[in-house]
């Protein structure tokens, strides 16, 4: 039986509200977000910026390693051979606060076979340090004077490169996220057919600084260490949420 023109008109308008309460059901998450609220018309949308930067502070951390027959020849040993390294880090201009103790340990040593694998036969200490070296082209010679000064019983854990000072990068990030999302929501309201009014709100997550890979390295006498510092980013992601005219 045919439909009268007019309920027909009333069953597509009836259509497309189901629509429309289909797609506000949908995950936030996936797009822009539009509200409920019969007044204002907004759109919610994250925008993402990251900037890049030379580091210019390496940071090593550094251990003196001996073994010995009893525990007081074990620490004494360690402690002089680093306390020889700060004493000629703090030599070579490297200021005594950018010096930090990070661990102290003594270990016993067990025999590992034999009647008694059990039995003590001498004692492992390790003493651990930070050096934070701000002049990076000298960063290669210091390294080599802690190598010479600890000598076998050196160990260089690792090497990490950082941007002293980042607050310039965090306010690049900043912006540039704040211009994605603005450039999002544009993009959304010009296909909606509508215009991008004021910002209604704003929250921001900082995604966080990444640091280039740290670098272990093993115990060696060596002349000179190749370094690259590499880059460092910063990042953070900011929701805005606009009104829709």
């Amino acid at each position: 039986m045919p439909i009268p023109g007019k309920m027909r008109v009333r069953f597509l308008v009836i259509a497309a509200g189901l629509a429309i309460a289909g797609l506000s059901a949908c995950d936030s998450s996936s797009g822009p977000a539009l509200t409920s609220d019969s007044d204002t018309r907004q759109v919610t949308v994250v925008g993402a910026g990251k900037v890049s930067g030379t580091p210019d502070t390496l940071t090593a951390n550094v251990s003196m390693e001996f073994i010995a027959p009893d525990v007081t020849g074990a620490m004494n040993q360690s402690s002089e051979r680093q306390q020889a390294v700060i004493n000629a880090l703090t030599g070579a201009g490297v200021d005594r606060d950018d010096i930090s103790t990070t661990e102290v340990s003594l270990q016993p040593q067990f025999a590992g076979g034999g009647d008694n694998p059990q039995s003590i036969v001498g004692y492992r200490a390790s003493n651990s340090i930070d050096v934070k070296i701000r002049d990076l082209s000298s960063a290669s010679q210091k390294l080599a004077l802690i190598v010479s000064t600890g000598g076998d019983a050196t160990r260089i854990n690792s090497v990490n490169y950082t941007i002293e000072d980042d607050s310039q990068l965090v306010i690049d990030a900043r912006a540039r996220a704040f211009e994605d999302a603005r450039a999002r929501a544009e993009q959304y309201a010009e296909l909606s057919g509508l215009t991008l009014g004021d910002v209604i709100s704003i929250s921001e997550v900082a995604a966080g600084t990444t640091p280039p890979t740290p670098t272990p390295m093993p115990r060696a006498a060596m002349e000179a260490v190749p370094l690259e510092p590499g880059q460092q980013t910063v990042g953070f992601n900011v929701t805005v949420v606009w009104e829709l005219t």
